[in-house]
């Protein structure tokens, strides 16, 4: 899959969405419908409401596919201080909450904070990460 990166802003923050990170469960659709709206294009309009709420939104993305950061700073994304938090959802992927380092099979660093999503049932086409794919082969687990 491409890296993709797509930014959008209302001036104050910036939106970042990197789509070959998401598994599309639309919690930020289902959160806030009038920022986040996958049938329109383009699909985030951050003026359609306030900063704080955008914020909060985008903090709740399982998969770190949306960040966001704040015009004004250095541009780089917050990291989260708390402790890690791995987490099994129900029929879909292991969720790791915190700052985290993953490195692949060549020594290769990725370096991932706030939530990171990685594949349970095999079929992800972005290992070690999850791209929905357990929705569609009915993933049990």
């Amino acid at each position: 899959m491409k890296n993709i990166t797509k930014k959008y802003s209302n001036g104050e923050i910036t939106i970042v969405w990197k789509p070959d990170l998401c598994i599309h469960l639309a919690i930020c659709v289902r959160g806030l419908p009038d920022v986040f709206d996958n049938k329109k294009s383009p699909w985030v309009t951050p003026e359609n409401s306030t900063t704080e709420t955008i914020t909060q939104q985008v903090d709740k993305c399982p998969s770190g596919a949306l960040s966001w950061y704040r015009n004004d700073a250095s541009g780089e994304e917050k990291e989260v201080t708390a402790e890690n938090i791995l987490e099994v959802t129900k029929n879909g992927p292991l969720l790791v909450y915190g700052n985290i380092i993953i490195k692949d099979s060549e020594g290769n660093e990725t370096r991932k904070n706030k939530v990171t999503a990685f594949c349970r049932c095999g079929q992800s086409s972005n290992k070690p990460f999850c791209d929905g794919s357990h929705t569609k082969n009915g993933f049990q687990g």
